[in-house]
């Protein structure tokens, strides 16, 4: 019957209407409300990381407010998203009566005969199918806008997921990787180094500097100079702007990424424990590693002595973090990590800042006598801990100022004379 037709059809492109308005404005809500998760995230992350600053600066109430404020956008956001979506059903059920009405009012004029119509168009029995299939058709569509909106919010979901997931690395490995790597020695030719390419000013500049496998190197600078910028080039975590960076006579850019990285171990200056024991983490460096292996790499890092001391010994539960450990147990417990791998470069980014001088000489004493094949690159804040390395780099904004023992720099370099007379005159040590 067209005219009953009529009624389903005006029911159905106004549903549609209403239904595609309501739907872009939600979107719009949702879509706004979701980063704005990521602000809380971040607020909620940095307080239980930092409580214990919070709470020595007594910075509560500047936090829980700062809280409040992004937890209240998210809720407004939402009020506003759910608000409109509270007009959906009242608004399709009113129209799902309405088309029932209508439909009763035209079958029944079908039925009955009315303005010159014939009685008998439309049965009874025809009038109970149409209205069955009014309620089929238009319950169904009320069901689909309803999953439409859940399909809006999970679309925006999928993007912030499809964000990170699409996002490709720019350290790739080559076409037909070399998955040996000779010895450790260290080249820098030409090196310029910029974190962003449009950046006006490189972060480190003309490097030009040969290190011989097996040599103990330190670096030293003042803040700002670069000097970690410098040794994640080796073990490839950022590629050269210009120039190039050799490990073993050879590009780093030619390697294998688990092969290089696997004989570059570096313990940087933030040290991360994980939840587990002792042997747990040190097996971070080598799954395979035996008991015996690991109580050797903790008596060249010095950690043996407290680790005997725990009742557990080497079955001691770390807690998240290491909590449970102090700053220089942290320490020591990285790099005897870091030496389980038996690399051929050893790089320690400010990583015994934490331990006692006299805990530090030992450390690296044990590092001459049992790993004298193994290139060391020293970053350190104290000039004890690099004066009898074979070959000292004094580096000030991304640039080699100095490059020699601690006799030459002491006698020849500025930089170096200054930091080792402040230090020796009782100064603090520089921080990096």
């Amino acid at each position: 019957s067209p005219s009953v037709a009529l009624v389903y059809l005006f029911a159905v492109i106004f549903l549609s209407l209403v239904g595609g308005f309501l739907i872009s404005r939600v979107t719009k809500y949702f879509t706004a409300a979701f980063p704005k998760y990521d602000e809380m995230n971040e607020s909620v992350q940095e307080n239980v990381s930092a409580i214990r600053v919070v709470k020595g600066f007594v910075r509560e109430d500047y936090e829980r407010d700062r809280f409040r404020k992004s937890s209240s956008m998210i809720y407004k956001l939402f009020v506003k998203a759910e608000s409109i979506m509270a007009f959906t059903m009242p608004l399709m059920q009113t129209t799902i009566y309405f088309c029932i009405l209508m439909v009763s009012w035209t079958g029944a004029k079908l039925i009955v005969g009315y303005n010159g119509e014939p009685a008998g168009t439309l049965t009874t029995g025809n009038l109970s199918t149409l209205l069955a299939y009014c309620m089929q058709i238009l319950m169904s569509l009320m069901m689909l806008s309803f999953v439409i909106v859940m399909i809006t919010m999970s679309s925006a979901s999928a993007k912030r997921i499809a964000e990170v997931l699409e996002e490709e690395s720019t350290l790739v490995n080559p076409e037909n990787p070399d998955y040996e790597i000779v010895d450790g020695s260290i080249d820098f030719e030409d090196v310029s180094f910029r974190y962003n390419e449009t950046a006006e000013n490189p972060v480190l500049d003309n490097i030009n500097i040969h290190i011989s496998s097996g040599e103990t190197i330190g670096i030293i600078g003042t803040t700002g100079s670069s000097k970690t910028s410098l040794i994640n080039l080796i073990s490839r975590l950022y590629d050269v702007s210009s120039g190039c960076v050799k490990v073993g006579g050879k590009d780093v850019r030619t390697y294998d990424l688990e092969t290089l990285r696997n004989n570059v171990a570096v313990v940087l200056q933030k040290n991360v424990l994980f939840s587990g024991t002792i042997l747990d983490n040190l097996r971070w460096g080598n799954k395979e590693a035996t008991d015996e292996e690991c109580r050797e790499a903790c008596r060249l890092a010095c950690a043996d002595d407290f680790i005997e001391a725990f009742p557990d010994k080497y079955e001691t539960k770390i807690e998240q973090g290491g909590t449970n450990v102090s700053g220089g147990q942290k320490q020591r417990l990285c790099i005897a990590r870091a030496l389980l791998k038996k690399p051929k470069v050893l790089i320690l980014d400010d990583s015994t800042s934490a331990v006692d001088t006299a805990t530090d000489a030992r450390i690296r004493q044990s590092f001459r006598e049992f790993i004298p094949e193994t290139t060391k690159l020293i970053i350190a804040q104290r000039i004890s801990s690099v004066m009898d390395a074979d070959k000292i780099i004094v580096m000030d904004a991304g640039r080699i100022e100095g490059f020699g023992t601690h006799e030459e720099l002491l006698a020849s370099n500025e930089i170096y004379q200054d930091v080792y007379e402040s230090q020796q005159g009782g100064s603090k040590d520089f921080d990096d």
